[in-house]
């Protein structure tokens, strides 16, 4: 006989009106349920089996539902995540160019001596201040920057083992360095509210998204008057064979 566990929802308690503005946004609830999932996340620092019935109340599903979904996306953690997360592109393009060397340096450099720190796995308690998690990550669309690593899903592009390093002890200490583009910096339940789609103010959001090397194509073309042949305005599609 399985019995059912009824977790304790009252430290969601502050967040019933975000969750009700996250619903109203969609014509149908269940849709909603990402943004949940990140919302319930910045409050806990991850998506909690209490997190996981929070959302199955506000949005009326069973709590499978919810948690088919949680576990379905990596930006969703299913244990405590640090004040930072730090995701490193292992990908091929990235792990040709250094991007697995720099993951080997930050798990030896954040783990106990003779102990690497494993995925998904923090060094210093999780949510406290300088407490940094670490993940490899399958493509980060940013191959022509790589190899790339992110903290809490913003971009330092074209990293090395040594600067990778120097970043990570900067978190440690309590700073937070600029992105190399993107929005600045902070901490890993703040951006989930953000994903969630909360900002205190729109400068929270707002930096420069693209770098030089990803427009080149692009200014190339400009340059040299290349353009892409005009859509038709109308195209007839063939008739499908009738079964």
């Amino acid at each position: 006989m399985v019995t059912e566990v009824v977790e304790d929802l009252s430290v969601f308690d502050g967040i019933v009106g975000r969750a009700q503005a996250i619903i109203a946004r969609y014509p149908q609830s269940r849709s909603a349920l990402l943004p949940m999932l990140h919302l319930v996340q910045s409050v806990q620092g991850y998506v909690s089996h209490a997190g996981i019935q929070f959302c199955a109340r506000e949005l009326k599903l069973a709590e499978a539902e919810v948690s088919a979904v949680a576990t379905f996306y990596t930006m969703y953690k299913r244990k405590p995540c640090g004040e930072h997360l730090v995701s490193v592109c292992t990908n091929t393009l990235c792990a040709a160019l250094g991007g697995d060397d720099i993951y080997a340096k930050l798990r030896d450099h954040l783990g106990e001596p003779g102990k690497p720190l494993g995925h998904e796995e923090t060094a210093g308690t999780p949510g406290e201040r300088g407490s940094i998690t670490i993940e490899h990550a399958e493509c980060l669309a940013a191959c022509d920057l790589g190899p790339v690593l992110q903290v809490n899903y913003e971009f330092y592009d074209n990293q090395t083992p040594e600067s990778a390093v120097e970043l990570v002890d900067a978190l440690r200490r309590g700073e937070k360095p600029a992105p190399t583009r993107g929005a600045p910096l902070t901490d890993f339940k703040d951006v989930s509210l953000q994903l969630a789609g909360f900002f205190e103010r729109e400068s929270d959001v707002d930096g420069p998204s693209q770098a030089t090397e990803t427009l080149a194509g692009a200014q190339l073309a400009a340059d040299r008057g290349w353009t892409a042949p005009a859509m038709p305005e109308s195209v007839a599609f063939p008739e499908l064979e009738k079964k």
